[in-house]
């Protein structure tokens, strides 16, 4: 089973019927493996922080979401997830591309890999690093974690995760 498949399989085993997605080169293949799924509801959106919205809108609706997005983006989804996310008790699973480490090609992706960790640590969210595909295994029981606790969980990967998943 490829990764993409199992991160689907994980997301439809803990009940996540809707996934919003902000477009990824790293997370191409999980938003074409969600989009291809008939148990999960797929609205890409324009902007992360409309995505908190989104998830939230599902949750309150009586759907498990899950956001689909870069680290870049962490910045501007921080008054989404104080103000809505976490106020709430809404449990949203993020899966991250983890942009910007040793080996990035893009510049501008590493200033904001300098505060990902900070910031989410900041706001007590709990984190999950996935350096390498074996830690794949992890994904379900974080997600069964993320909605028994009621609160946003990042789980981040990086550019080793996914050349040692495929």
């Amino acid at each position: 089973m490829s990764v993409n498949d199992k991160i689907v399989e994980d997301l439809v085993k803990n009940e996540v019927g809707f996934v919003t997605t902000v477009p990824c080169k790293q997370l191409a293949g999980v938003i074409e493996v969600v989009e291809k799924n008939n148990q999960i509801q797929h609205v890409p959106a324009n902007h992360e922080a409309e995505g908190m919205g989104l998830c939230a809108g599902a949750y309150m609706g009586g759907t498990r979401g899950c956001i689909i997005m870069q680290n870049t983006a962490i910045g501007v989804t921080l008054n989404s997830l104080a103000t809505l996310i976490q106020y709430y008790q809404i449990p949203l699973p993020m899966l991250i591309s983890y942009r910007g480490e040793v080996g990035e090609r893009v510049a501008c992706q590493v200033e904001m890999a300098v505060h990902t960790k900070a910031l989410l640590a900041e706001m007590n969210i709990p984190t999950y690093h996935f350096h390498d595909g074996s830690q794949l295994d992890e994904f379900d029981g974080i997600l069964n974690h993320t909605f028994m606790c009621k609160k946003p969980t990042a789980i981040l990967t990086d550019a080793s995760f996914w050349r040692t998943a495929s």
